[in-house]
């Protein structure tokens, strides 16, 4: 499966060994580490229980976005409400679409450190909010157990969703690609005094939920950033 588990901020070692032991059970291999506090680290191999090689090929960035930069459809674990409201999904029909987004290229799952979870600007990466239903009265949900649920409801798609194995026509941007496109976006929209740099507020962020709604395509965002670089001509002309 072309998926990836990314783990941002984990600042206690025995929970990346967890999580990776968590991942091998249901025959996921891919991990991400964005910026944690102890890797490698001997509790991460011990609490691992046999899933070294995983650890061993992780990848260790310092950002978010390069962990995920070759991915076209992201999910954000989050048990917090958010002040703007994403697009969510509870892991059944996540695990689903993750899988079905995975026959365009590569996904990914991302779970924010262990207290404060995965911040807005975190948020703004991922095509969709991923959301475990628990009991409300203790909703404190254990990293590597989180990691558990959505690995254990991907290995149930995987089996139960048949893969046509058809490319699209055109294949979705990825979030590299579309990182450069809010870039530019952002720029063109401060050049005409649209955006004030100084008080943007939450237009960005609203732009970004937009865009991930709509899901364009590689042609899409070239076509995007055409009119963005026609924009900006017509300015300098001016």
């Amino acid at each position: 499966m072309s998926i990836r588990i990314v783990l941002v901020g984990t600042t206690h070692p025995g929970n990346i060994g967890a999580c990776a032991r968590a991942m091998k059970n249901m025959g996921i291999t891919d991990l991400a580490l964005v910026n944690p506090l102890h890797f490698p680290h001997e509790e991460a191999t011990a609490r691992a229980s046999g899933a070294d090689d995983i650890l061993e090929d992780a990848k260790v960035t310092a950002t978010l976005e390069e962990a995920i930069s070759d991915c076209v459809y992201v999910a954000g674990a989050s048990a917090r409400a958010r002040a703007i409201d994403w697009p969510g999904l509870e892991p059944r029909d996540c695990a689903a679409r993750l899988i079905k987004e995975s026959s365009k290229g590569r996904v990914a799952a991302v779970f924010g450190p262990e207290k404060s979870g995965l911040s807005n600007a975190d948020l703004d990466h991922c095509d969709t909010l991923l959301t475990i239903p628990t009991n409300p009265d203790f909703s404190s949900l254990n990293l590597a157990m989180a990691v558990q649920v959505i690995t254990y409801e991907l290995r149930l798609a995987g089996e139960n969703v048949a893969l046509t194995g058809k490319e699209p026509d055109v294949p979705p941007a990825t979030n590299d690609e579309l990182e450069y496109f809010y870039a530019h976006l952002e720029q063109v929209l401060t050049d005409i005094n649209f955006l004030d740099p100084d008080n943007p507020r939450t237009l960005m962020r609203r732009l970004r939920r937009l865009f991930i709604r709509a899901h364009p395509d590689k042609n899409e965002v070239n076509i995007l950033r055409g009119i963005l670089t026609a924009v900006e001509r017509k300015g300098q002309r001016r």
